[in-house]
């Protein structure tokens, strides 16, 4: 009997593979070996910085926060410990904005809290 490889679903997969190497530069947009080994890589970097994407911007957002607060005359930390103690339910994201965009509007939330 001869033997039998599923060359249709092999190559399906290489398909794949060669669509998602498109736009890399040299060998490793049209190689097999290269561009399966790219693609693997540039799959593990795109797992671990959306992670990393979190984090990033928790600290754009202190850092902006801390930048409006020191307007104020406040720390961060000052600023957040007395957020949390007035009940006052903003995340961070939202305050950064308050800060960048809206400095009224911080402004009054820093009156409120003093």
């Amino acid at each position: 009997m001869p033997r039998s490889v599923n060359s249709v679903a092999s190559r399906a997969r290489r398909k794949k593979v060669m669509k998602q190497a498109k736009g890399y530069f040299g060998r490793r947009k049209n190689v097999w070996t290269v561009a399966k080994n790219a693609v693997e890589k540039a799959m593990l970097y795109a797992y671990r910085d959306r992670r990393n994407k979190k984090r990033t911007f928790r600290s754009l957002w202190i850092t902006r926060i801390n930048a409006g607060a020191r307007l104020h005359g406040m720390s961060y930390s000052q600023f957040m410990g007395r957020i949390k103690a007035n009940n006052i339910e903003l995340n961070r994201k939202v305050l950064a904005d308050l800060a960048m965009n809206h400095p009224e509007a911080f402004k009054a939330i820093v009156q409120k809290i003093k």
